[in-house]
């Protein structure tokens, strides 16, 4: 009966226990008047094991060997066998301690033998609850004592050792000590680790210790992903080089284990294209090569295959195309049909007036001609990639210079560029039926409309690689026009046909533009962006000292305009998320023009920053912020936008930039609230939060204008391709309390058109693959739209409303496409619900929770997750998002 009446001798195995550690370590004040008060409360069994313990510890420092060796080895079985409760010490721990100090000064006495190694042990298990803080004499005794398993003492002391370790180490790095000895047992410690389900624990230690390569070949099939999740997790938390060496340490164990997927998309991450190569090379299944070639193409960037990759040419052929995303627009409308939302919807659609009471939607009868840009875009948007509407590719009855031009001159001047090249955007993707429909604009007499149709070419192309280059064919000859509308129109258009292709022959073309006196400010800061874009991240030397000089040469009334603001802009796309890449150019950026000096130095920094989660960078902008400057400084609201650029790497600083935002809200001056909501749109961008929807629905109504269309354009970005029924509510009483005011007015119609985005199949989110990756040309196009409407009235709001293409370099569509070994679609039952973190989690816990079953195509929401929910199909990447190959899985059979 007396073990049952005492709590602490069931539970779990191993020493355990010493979790409690700080309140172990107090050695009791007067162990003997305690001790007799102690002998009273003890069962019968724990006297008898406190009796034999003392007279081990007595027989241990006998004279005689043999008798030291039996007490000794009784002892250490005593220790090895106690079990006790995860709260409690265990009982030999609790009754040996008094005699710690007795132990320790018996083995200072005694003669190095087995003998002597053996006590060792024994106190490096005893230091564990006994030595005070920061003595590490665990340790000590660990190396002073024999070579035996680490395991069989249980898992609380071998992970106070490799606490202990990662101390020692620091200590002996500053002393440039020898550390041989520790990473002998460092080599046991993960060995022993790996093998009981604590791979983080293993990481942590090597990480400490700065020899992350040992985990390579403790790594098995068993736990090689869960190590690698973790890994590729704390990555975002990491100062550099680190993260890029965990990365890295992660890449070549998912190419050990053939997890190419994987491997890829850090090699994508770490924008290593050695490393893309060498995953082609390693792996000849086409099928799965195929998948790499969807990722690539979903990441956007361009990559040539050689024969290395891909020996058979047809074979390179196929791949290829998939690469230069031109099944995009086929899969987009493949969903689209499966959703059924393929019937056009005009702007009326959208704008709902009829749920409006009387006033507001008297005002829409009147033809103005900003309200018929806003549908314009609002039209573009809705029907973005569709490929008919009710305004745009209307069927002409009467002639062919029907009704389809009859919606163009309803705008006004530079109205119509944006118009005709909304038709660009409505045959998104679909590069050979949208050349053909532009084509009619290029015989007009009218400029503006060429240079729509120019943009229009650009649009259609973006994202979509063609080895015929059909955008440069036709853009090319139009750069050097008289008239400036229709350079800028052909200048973006190449920006946006070619973003991230680093394309030689657009270089020499945009780049003597820049340095030419007789272009207008205009053509050279949409020349800047577009150069930026088309070298997004390459930290190219030539286009940036192109821009410098650029630069340089604006004169001192130039240097305060709107306009001149872009040219920082597209100095810092070279160098997007390029980190320290970027100093040298900033240290030039400082011999700049006063006015411009301070907006370059911030437009720099939050560029090559962007997406990283650097925290130093985003408390430097906020430092930025905290003063308070009299004239209107431009910088500031740079510095909040470069705020949200490094803070969305990663949801726990993501949420903390907009507690952050909040307080700048509520303290900072009117030129930093007109970018507080800027930032909140980037920072939720496609993911309605509902406390930011709050925020920016509070903003909407400011009594600053500026404030205002800030906040409601920012509604339409973090609800953009949502149709989230809130925003579109909020954003129709917006417009008619607004409705007398045509420049809100205006922004309220651009935000319902984001909201409905493709019809709430597209994002404008930069980052895919589980909020990995983060795409660089959709970042790219988010910022300059973002830059542009620091200044609403001169940029958005004047003749540059075409600005808002830029954002066609972030709409992705947000589905999931299962499609079989041809590439044909496929429909199976997933299931989709909120994702879950894993990482370091026992077991398999659920990736997913409070999922619905759909059958494929679906739609991913922000945050959401898809498995299969089927056993008769195997997906070829782990990743469930965009389009993903279907194997049939061999081992399955169907149930009778």
């Amino acid at each position: 009966m007396a073990p049952a009446a005492d709590p602490n001798s069931t539970g779990s195995t191993g020493g355990g226990a010493t979790r409690d550690q700080a309140s172990i370590k107090v050695p009791a004040k007067d162990p003997k008047k305690k001790d007799e008060k102690k002998d009273e409360d003890l069962s019968e069994e724990d006297l008898a094991l406190k009796q034999q313990l003392e007279l081990y510890v007595e027989r241990a420092q006998d004279s005689d060997p043999g008798l030291q060796k039996a007490a000794l080895e009784s002892m250490r079985q005593e220790i090895r066998t106690a079990t006790s409760s995860m709260t409690s010490v265990p009982k030999p721990l609790k009754f040996l301690r008094p005699h710690y100090g007795t132990l320790q000064a018996h083995y200072e006495k005694m003669v190095d033998s087995d003998l002597k190694k053996l006590l060792a042990d024994i106190l490096s298990v005893l230091a564990l609850t006994m030595s005070p803080e920061g003595e590490r004499a665990s340790l000590k005794y660990r190396l002073l004592g024999s070579e035996g398993d680490i395991g069989s003492w249980g898992h609380e002391y071998v992970r106070n050792l490799a606490g202990e370790i990662s101390e020692e180490y620091t200590k002996r790095q500053a002393e440039e000590a020898l550390i041989d000895d520790l990473m002998e047992l460092v080599g046991q410690i993960v060995a022993f680790h790996m093998k009981h389900n604590a791979e983080p624990e293993a990481v942590d230690l090597l990480m400490e210790v700065e020899n992350l390569d040992l985990l390579v070949e403790h790594v098995d099939n068993a736990n090689y992903k869960r190590t690698c999740l973790y890994l590729t997790s704390s990555a975002k938390y990491l100062p550099g080089p680190d993260d890029m060496l965990v990365l890295d340490i992660a890449y070549t164990i998912y190419m050990k284990f053939e997890e190419f997927p994987r491997a890829l998309q850090i090699a994508l991450y770490l924008d290593n294209m050695q490393y893309v190569k060498q995953v082609f090379t390693s792996c000849n299944d086409l099928q799965k090569q195929q998948q790499f070639c969807f990722i690539l193409a979903r990441h956007g960037i361009t990559f040539k295959l050689d024969d290395e990759m891909c020996p058979e040419e047809e074979e390179k052929e196929a791949l290829q195309e998939i690469i230069n995303n031109t099944k995009l627009n086929e899969g987009y409308l493949t969903l689209a049909r499966d959703i059924e939302v393929m019937e056009p919807k005009s702007p009326e659609d959208i704008y709902k007036a009829h749920l409006l009471d009387g006033r507001a939607s008297g005002g829409g009868s009147v033809d103005s001609a900003r309200q018929n840009l806003a549908a314009t875009f609002v039209n573009a948007f809705v029907n973005a990639g569709f490929g008919q509407d009710k305004l745009m590719t209307v069927p002409s009855d009467a002639s062919s210079s029907g009704s389809s031009t009859s919606w163009l001159f309803k705008n006004k001047d530079h109205g119509k560029a944006s118009a005709a090249a909304s038709l660009g955007m409505i045959l998104l993707w679909d590069v050979d039926s949208g050349l053909a429909q532009l084509d009619k604009y290029f015989h007009s007499t009218d400029t503006h409309v060429i240079a729509g149709a120019l943009l229009g070419v650009g649009i259609v192309n973006c994202g979509i690689k063609n080895d015929c280059d059909p955008a440069l064919a036709l853009l090319a000859e139009y750069i050097d026009k008289e008239d400036s509308s229709i350079r800028i129109g052909a200048i973006m258009g190449l920006g946006l046909a070619y973003a991230g292709s680093q394309n030689e022959q657009i270089r020499s073309k945009l780049t003597p533009i820049l340095g030419d006196a007789k272009s207008s400010l205009d053509v050279i800061a949409f020349t800047a962006i577009s150069l930026g874009l088309v070298y997004v991240g390459s930290c190219n030397e030539e286009v940036a000292q192109a821009i410098i000089f650029a630069l340089m040469d604006r004169s001192e009334s130039e240097s305060g305009e709107a306009l001149t603001r872009l040219l920082p802009l597209g100095l810092g796309l070279l160098y997007l998320g390029k980190q320290e890449s970027v100093e040298a150019t900033a240290e030039v950026s400082k011999t700049f023009n006063e006015k411009i000096r301070k907006h370059c130095d911030m437009t720099l920094l939050s560029c090559a920053y962007a997406g990283t989660g650097n925290v130093l960078k985003v408390q430097h902008f906020l430092g930025q912020c905290a003063q308070h400057l009299e004239k209107g400084e431009t910088y500031q609201g740079t510095a909040i936008l470069g705020i949200a650029m490094v803070a969305m790497a990663e949801e726990l600083g993501l949420e903390m930039a907009i507690r952050s935002l909040e307080h700048l809200l509520q303290y900072g001056e009117q030129n930093i609230r007109r970018a507080v909501p800027l930032a909140l749109g980037l920072l939720c961008i496609s993911n309605p939060k509902v406390n930011v929807m709050d925020t920016l629905s509070r903003l909407s109504h400011d009594a600053d204008t500026e404030v205002a269309m800030a906040a409601i354009v920012s509604l339409g970005l973090i609800g953009a391709g949502t149709n989230n029924a809130r925003i579109a509510g909020m954003l129709r009483n917006l417009s008619s309390y607004y409705y007398k005011d045509a420049s809100l007015l205006f922004c309220v119609r651009i935000a319902q058109g984001l909201v409905h985005l493709g019809k709430g199949l597209l994002t404008l989110a930069p980052y895919h693959s589980e909020r990995f990756l983060l795409s660089p040309t959709a970042l790219a196009g988010l910022v300059t739209f973002l830059h542009a409407c620091l200044d609403m009235k001169a940029i958005v709001l004047g003749k540059y409303h075409y600005v808002l293409y830029f954002l066609v370099l972030a709409m992705q569509p947000r589905m999931l496409m299962t499609v079989d070994e041809n590439l044909k679609p496929l429909s199976v039952p997933v299931r989709v619900g909120q994702a879950v973190d894993v990482v370091g989690q026992a077991g398999r816990p659920k990736t997913i929770t409070g999922f619905q079953t759909h059958s494929t195509p679906v739609l991913l929401s922000a945050g959401d997750r898809a498995e299969l929910a089927t056993e008769k199909y195997v997906p070829v990447s782990p990743i469930l998002e965009g389009f993903v190959i279907l194997k049939e899985n061999p081992e399955y059979r169907e149930d009778n």
